[in-house]
């Protein structure tokens, strides 16, 4: 039986942060999805599953009026699941049993961490190592939120120079503290070894990519691009940590392909 079980839309790199660090630490951990339009037509449970599975009384039950980029649509979330995620939010990860509800992104990566603790002590060696690997966290948390409305605005080319000042400046802020933290020498942002921190770092970037695939809404605008072709020159340090942690064992399975797809269909726009 897998130690944590995941339900999200897929493909979604904030589920890597807990996928990759469960290869690092030797976890098993169960995901249950689908892409984000489909999952207007999944129960939404610990035994999440796709609708034409569940019966019709369960379904009128759980209907609920979406949000947090399912707005103005149904979806079907049980109330099991909302006791478990008060949020109601996805990705939602879950214990064994069901009855502990984990959500956010970091936290879902920092439980696997735990319960792999002994094989690879990914979430820091010490209490000053794990508070310092904290410290990277919180501090992504909001590049992460203006992102993510950042990249649906773009999605509903309805994006204003208003958030993308915002997300530009945590976008600096976030970039410039990875592009300090890794001086010369140092090859991981804390410690001597890959920690949460670096995971966390590459998964958050690798979704902000999809911003590529919005160029011509930002021309439109008459905006341009946060992360523009300029980036390995403004952060050389960070633009090369990402390039090699993309090819490190652990990553790959997640990675591979996702921003060559974004590349393509960033290309067929132009």
């Amino acid at each position: 039986m897998a130690a944590l079980r995941i339900f999200s839309y897929l493909p979604n790199p904030r589920i890597w942060k807990a996928t990759i660090t469960a290869r690092l630490c030797g976890v098993e951990v169960e995901v249950r999805g689908a892409s984000a339009g489909d999952l207007t037509q999944w129960l939404w449970d610990f035994d999440a599953r796709p609708i034409t599975n569940v019966a019709p009384d369960v379904l009128v039950a759980a209907e609920r009026e979406g949000r947090i980029g399912f707005a103005d649509q149904k979806l079907y979330k049980t109330d099991a699941f909302l006791e478990a995620q008060p949020f109601g939010t996805v990705p939602a990860a879950f214990s064994p049993d069901g009855h502990i509800g984990i959500f956010e992104s970091n936290s879902i990566m920092r439980a696997v961490a735990r319960l792999g603790a002994e094989r690879f002590p990914i979430y820091g060696r010490n209490a000053y190592e794990s508070s310092r690997i904290d410290g990277f966290l919180d501090a992504s948390l909001v590049f992460a939120r203006d992102g993510q409305i950042y990249l649906f605005a773009l999605r509903d080319r309805a994006v204003s120079r208003e958030l993308h000042a915002r997300v530009q400046g945590a976008f600096l802020t976030y970039l410039s503290g990875i592009e300090q933290a890794l001086a010369p020498r140092r090859s991981f942002l804390v410690g001597d070894d890959l920690t949460l921190a670096d995971i966390c770092f590459v998964a958050e970037l690798c979704l902000f990519h999809n911003e590529r695939a919005r160029k011509s809404v930002l021309e439109t605008a008459g905006l341009s691009l946060l992360l523009s072709d300029e980036f390995a020159k403004i952060y050389p340090r960070s633009a090369s940590h990402f390039r090699r942690l993309l090819t490190h064992p652990a990553f790959v399975p997640d990675v591979a392909g996702y921003l060559e797809k974004i590349e393509r269909s960033s290309a067929r726009i132009k």
